[in-house]
């Protein structure tokens, strides 16, 4: 064999094996979609009647928490708690029907925007070939949550720059970054760009959180001072979960508008839950046309 035809043989070995050919196929007809929340149960609570109806149409979804939950109990805490809240999480997983839900081993309460956990989100996001990034605004009460958020914007050019994080094929395309809903108005409140109706998937919705039970049946409401509060039986604990937490996807009148726009006003005085969304600046910014066809469940 000539010299010349051996060094070009290992010149594209060394570029194959530098850039790996990432096997998800995005010529499928799916939707991929990947919400990136700080602690296992984020993504559910946020996103979880959305993502349900992704998965009903036939899309992909995968849920990500970047902490792994340690730090979330009264009573438990460590490895142990970890482990049992990556079982909830899975458990959820299955209730929703979604493709994925992957826990990080990031401790809990300890997450820094920190160069080696931008690398997985963005290896997360890449190998994922996501067309729809959600994650936290980077202004919240818990510096989890914000610096997930921080960690999405910094990755949010960089998954498409091929020689960052190298060792993972960079995206072809930039996706659409949106934010997931929050109630915080400083430095500037949450503006609903989009507005998904759940009425069909709230029930499924509130079945993935049932599954996190460590969190909605004991550390939140010892948070809050109600843990007597919560009913021993399972049915009745269900009732009080949707009571407690459903409202968290009751819809206001800037939801409401938003509905509007994107169902119409006659169907939108009829839906009764919603789950909202805002346009990152950073990333892909669509056109309506462009979000109603990566968000069919609009038309």
């Amino acid at each position: 064999m000539k010299p010349l035809l051996v060094i070009l043989i290992i010149a594209l070995c060394s570029i194959t094996l530098a850039f790996p050919q990432n096997t998800k196929d995005s010529d499928d007809g799916k939707i991929r979609v990947i919400v990136i929340g700080a602690h296992p149960d984020d993504c559910d609570l946020k996103s979880g009647g959305t993502a349900a109806l992704f998965a009903e149409m036939g899309h992909a979804v995968k849920f990500v928490a970047v902490t792994n939950g340690d730090a979330g109990h009264q009573t438990e805490g460590g490895g142990a708690l970890a482990r049992r809240r990556r079982a909830e999480a899975q458990e959820s997983r299955r209730r929703l029907g979604i493709d994925e839900y992957v826990t990080l081993d990031n401790h809990d309460a300890e997450l820094v925007p920190s160069l080696e956990v931008r690398h997985q989100i963005i290896r997360l996001i890449r190998n994922w070939n996501a067309d729809i990034v959600l994650s936290p605004r980077p202004n919240d009460y818990h510096p989890d949550h914000r610096y997930t958020g921080e960690l999405v914007q910094d990755a949010a050019y960089l998954v498409i720059v091929p020689n960052v994080t190298p060792d993972t094929p960079p995206l072809k395309k930039n996706p659409i970054f949106l934010y997931l809903s929050d109630g915080f108005q400083r430095p500037n409140p949450f503006r609903p760009d989009i507005a998904v109706a759940i009425d069909k998937t709230f029930d499924k919705k509130m079945n993935g959180l049932d599954a996190h039970v460590s969190q909605f049946y004991e550390w939140l409401p010892w948070t809050s001072g109600g843990l007597a509060e919560v009913p021993k039986g399972t049915a009745e604990r269900k009732e009080w979960l949707k009571a407690k937490w459903g409202g968290r996807s009751s819809i206001s009148p800037e939801v409401r508008k938003s509905l509007e726009k994107w169902y119409g006003a006659q169907k939108a005085k009829d839906i009764k839950y919603a789950e909202a969304f805002e346009i990152c600046e950073y990333g892909k910014q669509p056109s309506d046309e462009e979000i109603r066809r990566l968000f069919p469940m609009l038309k």
